[in-house]
């Protein structure tokens, strides 16, 4: 096992992965060149100093990228084809059509939140927050608040929380032996959520640009584009499902879903040629995205606190800068956890920055301003304080509830008592 460094209590991993989060927090007009360069430093630190959780030097680096692969690349394909599945939806007319069943008020952004959430529950959140972003610039005239993105992002993210086929980490649960149901009480939180966030955004953004009263006349929608964005979805949740109940073993050796996207891209090539123009800029941020999830992959976070609420909740905080696949894997490890918690936390805690969650990451490729930590964080006040209140309504109607049992090949563990809500 290698040893961090320490300045203090805390491993110099984590001062340099902080440094690199600060770097873009005040250097977002350059944030691609601070996450590369982070990246690097990064890695030859581990190479000199403390080798990798996989061993030290070179084999330590490459039993780490065996180990990564699949995620980073399953990242890199989705952020990569969800990009031309946005376009495709854009290309559609859909958004601009939208205004007829929209209310022409501030509850018109409200239900368009609640699409997203609907949406993301049974669909990846970057294609969620990504069509959400689309239908925004339709309805709002290509003038988007940064609150209301940032909402756009909570939506995504508070959707997949409570189903396991919306969210990565949910997913993760539900191949680790954890049952569905259990997971479903996130959307206890994430309800109560969407009210606080959705309705604050949804006023942020009608007195910023209001929504469009009425569609533009004559417009025609491209039922074949939108018979390209239903099949691209539908081929990414029955790869996800198909995988999950019959190979899981694929989940582990090869990007199912990310290879199940493209596949229908490319199939859908003669209907309807992509607007391959978006690709550079979306490589780009899509690059980005994995220089931070590599730096998250590389932290020596090998234990947590005992399982408990508040270190759920901490977890929640803690995955708006931390990456929250490795943080979901060493919560499975440990065991002990009410799983409706931690995926309301793991999976909504990420959207109180915009660089803390995929669906962030990839709606700040179509609005670069998104790009400002200090702006997210100022205009997209309510996310935070929703998923304050949100996990403290879950906490006081259902209580926590901990699951004694280990994941698949762990040894369980005596029954605890349930805890009541404090």
């Amino acid at each position: 096992m290698h040893q961090p460094v320490m300045l203090g209590p805390v491993p110099v991993d984590f001062i340099l992965f902080a440094l690199v989060l600060l770097g873009i927090a005040l250097f977002h007009r350059h944030t691609f060149q601070v996450g590369i360069t982070g990246l690097v430093v990064i890695t030859l630190y581990k190479l000199v100093f403390t080798g990798f959780a996989q061993g030290p030097g070179l084999p330590g680096l490459g039993g780490l990228v065996a180990h990564e692969w699949v995620t980073l690349a399953n990242l890199f394909l989705l952020l990569m084809g969800f990009a031309l599945l946005s376009r495709h939806f854009e290309d559609s007319r859909v958004p601009v059509e939208l205004p007829r069943v929209l209310p022409d008020d501030w509850k018109g952004g409200f239900v368009l939140l609640v699409m997203v959430f609907v949406l993301s529950s049974f669909l990846d959140n970057i294609a969620a927050a990504l069509i959400g972003g689309t239908m925004a610039a339709g309805v709002f005239r290509k003038k988007v608040h940064i609150g209301y993105l940032a909402a756009i992002v909570a939506a995504s993210n508070a959707g997949g929380s409570g189903s396991v086929i919306g969210d990565t980490t949910t997913t993760m649960m539900w191949i680790d032996g954890v049952n569905p149901l259990d997971v479903l009480e996130a959307y206890v939180a994430a309800g109560t959520a969407i009210v606080i966030f959705g309705i604050a955004a949804a006023r942020q953004q009608q007195a910023y640009s209001p929504i469009m009263k009425d569609a533009p006349s004559g417009v025609h929608v491209d039922w074949a584009r939108v018979g390209i964005v239903a099949f691209i979805l539908v081929a990414a949740i029955v790869a996800n499902v198909v995988a999950n109940v019959w190979f899981p073993v694929w989940l582990d050796r090869l990007p199912v879903i990310g290879l199940a996207v493209w596949a229908a891209i490319l199939l859908s090539v003669p209907l309807r040629r992509p607007d391959w123009s978006v690709m550079p800029a979306t490589l780009k941020g899509t690059i980005f995205l994995l220089s931070l999830v590599a730096c998250a992959a590389m932290m020596p976070v090998e234990k947590l606190p005992s399982a408990s609420w508040q270190t759920a909740f901490g977890l929640g905080v803690l995955s708006a800068v931390f990456d929250n696949i490795p943080l979901t894997a060493l919560a499975l490890h440990q065991g002990g956890y009410d799983w409706g918690f931690l995926a309301y936390a793991v999976g909504f805690g990420g959207s109180m920055i915009w660089f803390g969650s995929s669906a962030g990451v990839a709606l700040s490729n179509n609005f670069p301003e998104a790009r400002n930590v200090v702006q997210w964080v100022r205009h997209g006040w309510h996310v935070a304080l929703a998923y304050v209140v949100g996990f403290f309504v879950l906490l006081a109607v259902l209580g926590w509830h901990p699951d004694a049992k280990r994941p698949k090949g762990g040894s369980a563990e005596p029954a605890r008592a349930v805890q009541p809500a404090r």
